[in-house]
C-alpha cells in the first residue's frame, strides 16, 4: 500500500460528533493534505510504501494510540492478577490511554485501583478514571450479577461513552477488556493489530467450561447465541487464523478511526432492531447492520477468562471459579502472576474437618509435589506429604521382609499375560502403609489423594455438603470415593434421599478418597499383602463389587461399606494418551514376567526379573526402604493388635 493510501487510511474518518457547520473547514483540510503528501511523495520526501508494523512499533513514538477501556465492579479478587498482566503488556505504555470506569461496588476495588495507579499513572499516555459509588447495587437488581434493566441501561451508556471518547480523540485503537479477562500473552495487542481487521478479539480460555469462549459461531434468530458447525474446530484449534464470527465479546480490539466503524454504536441500538437488550447482542448486530465484520484469533494462547454467573450468583461464586482458574493453571504449567504490593489474602489452611489428609507422593516426582502443595496453598488445604514406597526401589528382600506375593490368579484385565508390576506393589504398598496409620493412630477420619489431581470447581463447598449429607443419613460409611474411573455409566443408584451421593459399582484408581477408622482396620484386617492386586482392584473387591469372582473368594470379609461423589469431586490430571501423560505404577518391571495360565491354579514366581543379575544394585536401592521398615515397627504391633481380633 502506497503511503498515500495509508494517509488517506488514517484521516479518511472524522469523528461523528462534528456538526455539519465544521463540514466546509474539514473537507479544505482533507483536500489540502491530500496535495502536501503528493508533493512530498514526488519530490522524494515520503517512501512509497508502507512500515511494517514490526518496523514501526520500536519507535514509541509512531506506534499507533491505543485507548484501553476497563468498565470494572466487584473485582477486587482479580484486579491483582489483571493489572499485573495489562502492566505487562508489550507495547510502548506512552501510547497507551486508560479509560477506567467503576461503580456499585460492595469491595475494595477503588481503594485498589486507586494504589495501582499511583503507582503506574505516570506510565501512561493518559488515564481517565472515573469512581462512581453513589450506589453500591443497583435498585432493580436482586444480586451482583443479576443483569437488571438499569444495569444494563448503564453498560450501554458507558461502553458507548468509551466508543465516543475514543472516536473524538482520534485513537487509532480501541480496546476493550474485562477485569476478568486475563492477557497472559503480552503480544496480543500486537498480534491483534498485525492482521488488521476492524474488530477482532484473541481467543480466551476457559477453565470453568470445555465448550465456552468470547465468540460466538452462530446467532439464532431470537439474537440468542447459535453453536455453528466449525465452532469446537476453532475452540479447540483443530484449524487456526483469523476467522469471521458474528459476535466477540469481553476483550476486543476495534479499528475506531476507519470509516467502515464510525457508525458502529452500543446505545442507540440499530434500526429496527428487536433482539435482546444486551451489550454483546446489540453491539454485534450494530457491526452487522453497518457490515463491519469481527473476527476471532486463535493462533496462539493469549489468556484466560472467567465465564458469566448467573442472575442470582454471589461474588463467592466468582471467588470460586477464579479460584478454579488458578488451580487449572497451576496443573497445567501457566503460572498466574499477581502485583505483590495489592492484598489477596490467602484462605487460612485447615483439613476440611477431617483428622488428616495425606498427599502421596514419590520423592523423584519434585514437579508433582510442588503442584500439590501450590494447590492446597490455594484451597487452604493443610496436607501431610506422605513419601510413596517406590517400586523402582523394592527388592526381592525387602518384599519377603513383608511376606508381599501376588495373588496367583491375578493377571491385569487389560494385559492378560501381565502380573502386577513393581510400581502397582509400591503403590498398594503407599497407601497399606496410610491405612496402618490410621487404625494406629486412631484417626476417625482422613482423606488420601495422589499426586496427579484436578480438583473440580468449589471442591471445598462439594466436599462440605456430602459430608453433611452422610451426617444427616447417619451411614455408616467406610470409604468415600472422590474421584475414580467409573466402568459403569448406569445403575449407580442414590443413597437414600441424597443427590450427592451414590452406591458405586466395580471402579478404577486411587486418586483421591476418604476412608473411615472401620474402613481402615477392615482394608488392613484382610491382611492383603500375600495375596496382593492393584490398589484399585484390592478397593471393590472390599466392598463385594467386583466381576471376578475367582480374585474375589480369596478375601473373606467383604463388607466394606462404600459410597461415592456425584458429581465426583476430582479427576486426574491427565488421561491415558494425552500428550504428557506417563505412569510410575504401570511402566515399570513386573514381578513375574509371563502368567502362563488365569485361574487360581496359576503357577507364580516371586522373583524379580532382574534380582540375580544386579541384587546388590537392588539391595542399595532399597537401603531407603529398609530404613522406613525400621521407622515403622509399630506396624508389627498393629498387625498383632489386628490378628487378634476377629471382626470390627
Amino acid at each position: 500500500m502506497s503511503d498515500l493510501n495509508c494517509f488517506l487510511e488514517k484521516i479518511k474518518v472524522l469523528p461523528h460528533q462534528k456538526s455539519q457547520a465544521n463540514s466546509k473547514a474539514v473537507g479544505l483540510f482533507f483536500t489540502s493534505s491530500i496535495f502536501i503528501i503528493i508533493s512530498l511523495i514526488l519530490i522524494g520526501l515520503l517512501p512509497t510504501t508502507c512500515q511494517s508494523a514490526e518496523e514501526i512499533w520500536p519507535a514509541s513514538s509512531t506506534a499507533p494510540s491505543v485507548m484501553i477501556a476497563i468498565l470494572l465492579r466487584n473485582k477486587a479478587h482479580t484486579l491483582p492478577w489483571f493489572l499485573h498482566y495489562l502492566e505487562k503488556l508489550d507495547y510502548p505504555k506512552n501510547r497507551i490511554r486508560l479509560w477506567l470506569e467503576i461503580d456499585h461496588n460492595v469491595d475494595n476495588s477503588v481503594s485498589m485501583m486507586k494504589k495501582w495507579l499511583g503507582r503506574v499513572q505516570s506510565q501512561y499516555n493518559k488515564v481517565d478514571f472515573v469512581d462512581d459509588d453513589s450506589e453500591i447495587n443497583y435498585p432493580d437488581a436482586y444480586g451482583p450479577y443479576h443483569w437488571s434493566k438499569k444495569r444494563v441501561s448503564n453498560i450501554l451508556r458507558l461502553r458507548q461513552e468509551a466508543l465516543n471518547s475514543a472516536r473524538n480523540t482520534w485513537t487509532d485503537f480501541l480496546l476493550f477488556v474485562d477485569a476478568d479477562n486475563f492477557l497472559l500473552n503480552d503480544q496480543v495487542l500486537k498480534e491483534l493489530m498485525r492482521h488488521d481487521k476492524p474488530i477482532i478479539s484473541p481467543m480466551m480460555n476457559v477453565t470453568a467450561s470445555d465448550y465456552y469462549s468470547n465468540f460466538w459461531g452462530d446467532v439464532a434468530p431470537n439474537g440468542y447465541y447459535k453453536r455453528s458447525d466449525d465452532y469446537e474446530d476453532i475452540l479447540h484449534k483443530v484449524k487456526t487464523g483469523a476467522f469471521q464470527v458474528p459476535v466477540v465479546h469481553s476483550t476486543m480490539l476495534i479499528q475506531t478511526r476507519l470509516q467502515i466503524t464510525n457508525s458502529l454504536a452500543y446505545d442507540p441500538p440499530p434500526p429496527n432492531y428487536e433482539g435482546p437488550i444486551d451489550d454483546i447482542i446489540i453491539f454485534a448486530f450494530s457491526a452487522r447492520y453497518h457490515k463491519v465484520p469481527m473476527y476471532i484469533l486463535n493462533e496462539n494462547f493469549y489468556g484466560m477468562m472467567l465465564i458469566p454467573l448467573g442472575d442470582e450468583d454471589t461474588i463467592e461464586d466468582e471467588k470460586e471459579q477464579f479460584l478454579h482458574m488458578k488451580l487449572q493453571a497451576i496443573v497445567d504449567d501457566v503460572t498466574l502472576e499477581k502485583l505483590p504490593y495489592l492484598d489477596a489474602p490467602a484462605r487460612p489452611p485447615d483439613k476440611l474437618g477431617f483428622d488428616e489428609i495425606f498427599m502421596i507422593n514419590l520423592v523423584r516426582r519434585p514437579e508433582r509435589r510442588d503442584k500439590m502443595i501450590r494447590c492446597f496453598k490455594e484451597l487452604g488445604i493443610n496436607a501431610t506429604i506422605f513419601d510413596a514406597v517406590d517400586g523402582k526401589q523394592l527388592n526381592d528382600s525387602f518384599l519377603n521382609s513383608w511376606n508381599v506375593k501376588v495373588l496367583k490368579s491375578y493377571a491385569d484385565p487389560y494385559h492378560g499375560t501381565r502380573t502386577l508390576t513393581m510400581g502397582e506393589i509400591g503403590c498398594f504398598l503407599s497407601h497399606y502403609f496410610i491405612w496402618l496409620q490410621v487404625v494406629n493412630r486412631n484417626l476417625s477420619k482422613v482423606i488420601i489423594f495422589e499426586d496427579d489431581v484436578r480438583f473440580s470447581r468449589d471442591f471445598r463447598g462439594k466436599l462440605k455438603a456430602v459430608m453433611s449429607d452422610i451426617d444427616k443419613m447417619e451411614i455408616p460409611w467406610d470409604l468415600l470415593y472422590l474421584g475414580r474411573k467409573k466402568l459403569f455409566e448406569d445403575g449407580e443408584p442414590f443413597v437414600g434421599d441424597s443427590e450427592t451421593l451414590v452406591w458405586p459399582l466395580y471402579s478404577y484408581w486411587t486418586i483421591g478418597y476418604a476412608l473411615s477408622y472401620a474402613g481402615a482396620f477392615k482394608l488392613v484386617h484382610e491382611d492383603p499383602l500375600p495375596k496382593m492386586v492393584p490398589v484399585d482392584e484390592y478397593l471393590p473387591i472390599m466392598f463385594d463389587n467386583h466381576p471376578r469372582e475367582d480374585w474375589q473368594e480369596h478375601f473373606e470379609n467383604r463388607n466394606l461399606v462404600a459410597l461415592s461423589t456425584f458429581p465426583l469431586l476430582i479427576e486426574p490430571t491427565l488421561y491415558t494418551g494425552e500428550p504428557g501423560y506417563f505412569t510410575d505404577t504401570e511402566d515399570s518391571p513386573t514381578v513375574d514376567v509371563v502368567v502362563p495360565e488365569v485361574g487360581p491354579n496359576a503357577p507364580f514366581d516371586t522373583n524379580h526379573p532382574d534380582s540375580n543379575e544386579n541384587d546388590s544394585n537392588n539391595n542399595n536401592q532399597c537401603a531407603n526402604m529398609d530404613k522406613l521398615k525400621g521407622d515403622m515397627d509399630w506396624i508389627d504391633d498393629v498387625r498383632q493388635s489386628l490378628e487378634s481380633k476377629n471382626e470390627l
